[in-house]
Parts: C-alpha cells; structure tokens; sequence
C-alpha cells in the first residue's frame, strides 16, 4: 500500500489546491472546483514547490 502525504492544501479563488506526496509518483497536486470536481493529472514534479507552481497556474488559467 503506497502511503500519501498532504504537504499543503490552499484556498486560490474559491479553488482548493492540495500538493501530495506518495512514494511512487514524487509530488503531484490536485485542483478542486468550487462545485467540488477534482481536476489534476499524474503528472510528477520532483519537489513540492515545483507541484504547487504548475497548481497555480493551473488554477490561473481556469
């Protein structure tokens, strides 16, 4: 079982960013909606800070 760790969870313009680590897939984040749909894909970053970077401007561009 792959363990999950929540490094940051934010509130961006009704949005909620959460950057997450898990041992296999580096650092990804996730986007929810303010209707509650979860957006974001597998793609890895290798720190945190990169994963909530390209959060960010995900969120920018929505």
């Amino acid at each position: 079982m792959t363990r999950t760790i929540i490094q940051q969870v934010t509130s961006i313009n009704q949005f909620v960013l959460m950057v997450f680590y898990t041992g296999t897939h580096l650092w990804q984040f996730r986007v929810i909606s303010p209707e509650g749909s979860v957006y974001g894909k597998r793609k890895v970053y290798n720190s945190a800070q990169a994963a909530e970077h390209a959060g960010r401007k995900w969120v920018e561009h929505s």
